[in-house]
C-alpha cells in the first residue's frame, strides 16, 4: 500500500503508535481536559480525605478515596476527553479525512483507545504518587485486578463517549458528557459508594459502569478481591454501547 503522496506507507501497527502518540499530546495540551484529567480529581482526593464522607469505609479515608478517583480519572479521560474531542474531530471533518488515510477507520479507532490507555497510565501515576505521600496503603494483592478492571472500564467509557460524539452534534456532545461527568462522579457510585447514596438510588447505581467500576476498584484495592459481578456489567456495556456505537456512528 502507498499513501497518496506515492510513498509508501507505514506497518499498520507504526500507524496507529503514531495516531495514538498525537491523540495523547492533544489531551494533554487542551487545557479543559487537562483539569478534567488530572487536576479536579487530585481535588477530589483531597477534599475527600478531609472530609468525614467515607469514614467507615476502610481504614482510613484516603484508602477509601483512591479507587474512586482513579475510576474518576478513567472516566474523565476515556468518556469525556475523548467524547469532547472526538465529537469537534467529527466536526470539522477531521474524522472523514483519516478514515480515507492509510490509518483506515479501525487504525483510527485503535489510536483512540491506545491514548486513551496512555492518559491514564500517567493518571494512575500521579495519583498514586499524591496517595502514597498521603499514606495510602493499598492491598497488595489488588494492583492486578484492580489495574484489569481499570483498562475494562476505560474500554466501557470509550465506547460510550464515540457513541455519544458520533451520533449528536459537537455542542450536545459537550454538554452531555460534562453534565454526565458531574452526576456520575457525584451519584452514580464512582466516587461515593452506593451505600452512602439514598436508598431508591442504590440498585440503579450498582447497574451503571461509574458503579461498578467504583464498586470493583473498592474491591480490588481494599480487599484485594475481584468483583465478578462488576466485571460482568462492564463487559455488558461495553459490549453494548460497542455494538451502538459501530452502528450508528456518523463519520461527519
Amino acid at each position: 500500500m502507498t499513501s497518496t503522496l506515492g510513498s509508501p506507507a507505514a506497518p499498520l501497527l507504526r500507524r496507529i503508535i503514531l495516531q495514538g502518540k498525537y491523540e495523547a499530546v492533544t489531551m494533554l495540551r487542551n487545557g479543559e481536559q487537562l483539569i478534567l484529567a488530572v487536576v479536579l480529581p487530585l481535588l477530589a482526593l483531597v477534599g475527600l480525605t478531609v472530609t468525614p464522607l467515607l469514614d467507615g469505609m476502610g481504614d482510613s479515608r484516603i484508602n477509601a478515596a483512591v479507587p474512586g478517583i482513579l475510576a474518576l480519572c478513567a472516566m474523565s479521560t476515556a468518556f469525556t476527553g475523548q467524547g469532547i474531542s472526538t465529537g469537534f474531530d467529527r466536526r470539522y471533518g477531521v474524522l472523514r479525512f483519516l478514515s480515507t488515510t492509510p490509518l483506515g477507520r479501525a487504525g483510527l479507532i485503535a489510536g483512540k483507545i491506545l491514548a486513551v490507555l496512555a492518559v491514564l497510565a500517567l493518571q494512575i501515576l500521579v495519583v498514586s504518587a499524591v496517595a502514597f505521600s498521603l499514606g495510602w496503603q493499598p492491598d497488595a494483592s489488588g494492583w492486578v485486578p484492580g489495574l484489569s478492571l481499570l483498562v475494562l472500564g476505560a474500554a466501557a467509557f470509550t465506547a460510550l463517549g464515540l457513541l455519544v460524539a458520533g451520533t449528536v452534534r459537537p455542542e450536545a456532545t459537550l454538554a452531555i458528557t460534562n453534565l454526565l461527568w458531574i452526576l456520575l462522579g457525584a451519584l452514580g457510585g464512582i466516587v461515593i459508594p452506593a451505600e452512602r447514596l439514598p436508598s431508591m438510588a442504590q440498585d440503579v447505581v450498582h447497574l451503571l459502569p461509574s458503579g461498578a467500576l467504583g464498586e470493583g476498584l473498592r474491591d480490588a484495592f481494599l480487599h484485594g478481591a475481584v468483583n465478578g459481578g462488576a466485571v460482568l456489567i462492564l463487559l455488558l456495556w461495553l459490549v453494548l454501547a460497542g455494538a451502538a456505537a459501530i452502528r450508528w456512528f456518523k463519520w461527519n
